[in-house]
């Protein structure tokens, strides 16, 4: 059974539909990138995910239908949200940031071992505890919003742009440890990332949006090797 299942999804901005039957699925322990041109849905395929836009459709993460659930509920099954430009609360330091993560958690052994696990990942944080937030590099904010997801103790990750801004030295360290992610702590990941060769090489599977429809999908490799997306976006 897939981790998460989503068929017919309808989302909406006020009057406006963004997302017209979009049907996709992600496997336990896979990695899913979305890829499209700006305003194609990928952003709003997130947000739908976590019950953060009006939707009709369905949306079933682990087996149970999550459409219409408030995110916080969506956050406690097991989703965590990085979105696009951090999120992270500048005015706190890095262990503040990381301590709310972990506020509703009830295990707190758990939790700890989830902030070893984080410093393990990226040591600089530890260096960094006791500094604001909003003073840290950009690279370094996109560690902390990685971090704070995984404060939660999700099994899905839900990445938006992960790469946005950064210099490319410092997107391939974070893709680098987004493969650790994956592969030792078993995080599953829904990516939306703009840089598609590199979504493509972290991925195992891909869906290409268009105008809020999906149009192709299968495994990255396949996808990677259309004519079509390579000419689109991959720029050869």
């Amino acid at each position: 059974m897939p981790l998460l299942e989503v068929e017919g999804l309808n989302a909406y901005y006020g009057e406006t539909q963004a997302l017209h039957g979009v049907r996709f699925a992600l496997e336990a322990g896979g990695i899913t990138t979305l890829l499209g041109a700006n305003g194609a849905g990928k952003t709003t395929t997130l947000r739908a995910v976590c019950g953060m836009v009006p939707t009709k459709g369905t949306v079933r993460f682990d087996g149970r239908p999550v459409a219409g659930r408030p995110t916080e509920e969506i956050v406690r099954l097991g989703v965590g949200h990085v979105p696009e430009g951090r999120g992270t609360f500048t005015t706190l330091t890095v262990e503040e940031n990381l301590r709310v993560a972990a506020y509703t958690r009830r295990d707190r052994a758990a939790a700890q071992r989830d902030l070893d696990m984080v410093f393990e990942y990226f040591p600089i944080l530890k260096v960094r505890l006791g500094q604001q937030a909003g003073t840290l590099s950009g690279g370094e904010q996109q560690m902390l919003a990685i971090s704070r997801a995984l404060m939660l103790g999700p099994r899905l990750m839900l990445l938006d742009e992960p790469s946005f801004g950064l210099a490319p030295l410092i997107v391939q360290e974070i893709f680098r440890i987004m493969r650790r992610i994956n592969a030792e702590a078993k995080v599953s990941m829904l990516l939306v990332e703009q840089n598609a060769a590199l979504a493509l090489d972290l991925a195992d599977h891909a869906y290409v949006l268009e105008t809020g429809r999906i149009v192709m999908s299968g495994k990255a490799a396949q996808i990677k090797s259309d004519a079509g997306v390579r000419k689109s976006y991959l720029g050869y």
